[in-house]
């Protein structure tokens, strides 16, 4: 599956402009990670992308997160260890391959990194540092929802906390227009 037929069919299941954002991020993120880990991009990035696929359909009943999203990817021929990255974001099967920690770990971090993002002062996703980041990232009340306990799961990578979010933060910065940020 090529990139644009990824985003198709993101479209195709997700109507949320903020959810199709925050799949790009992941996107990105995932792109970012695998090529610093010497991993090929592209199922990586496929991953991030379509990972949250049948959210829109499942978000009232979160125990049946991915379970949409593994019958289109089957249907569509999509590698199972994509599959498996997926399943393993929502905590569905455990994690296993460095794909899966990644995205395990990244999904979380890119919500902290737009909330970080809508306080900044500028609003600019390009605005945000490490030192900005780490600041909102210690704060526990603030993004409760960016579980720290899983961000902190990139050690399962070989990467310190620190490179972790610089690497998640350069990559979202490197699609600021498509997220509008």
């Amino acid at each position: 599956m090529t990139r644009d037929e990824a985003l198709e069919l993101l479209k195709q299941h997700l109507t949320n402009k903020n959810l199709i954002k925050h799949c790009l991020s992941v996107e990105a993120c995932m792109r970012a990670l695998a090529v610093r880990l010497g991993h090929d991009p592209e199922p990586w990035a496929l991953a991030g992308i379509l990972h949250d696929l049948d959210y829109e359909v499942t978000d009232k009943s979160p125990e049946f997160h991915t379970t949409e999203t593994v019958k289109i990817l089957r249907e569509k021929g999509i590698p199972e260890p994509i599959i498996h990255a997926v399943q393993a974001h929502a905590g569905k099967v455990p994690c296993e391959s460095p794909m899966d920690w990644a995205i395990y770990s990244v999904d979380p971090l890119t919500g902290l990194i737009i909330s970080a993002t809508l306080m900044h002062p500028t609003k600019k996703i390009k605005s945000i540092d490490l030192e900005f980041l780490k600041r909102r990232y210690k704060e526990k009340s603030f993004a409760r929802g960016a579980r720290r306990e899983e961000i902190e799961q990139c050690r399962n990578l070989g990467l310190e906390l620190d490179e972790f979010l610089s690497i998640a933060v350069a990559a979202m910065q490197g699609i600021d227009g498509e997220l509008g940020l």
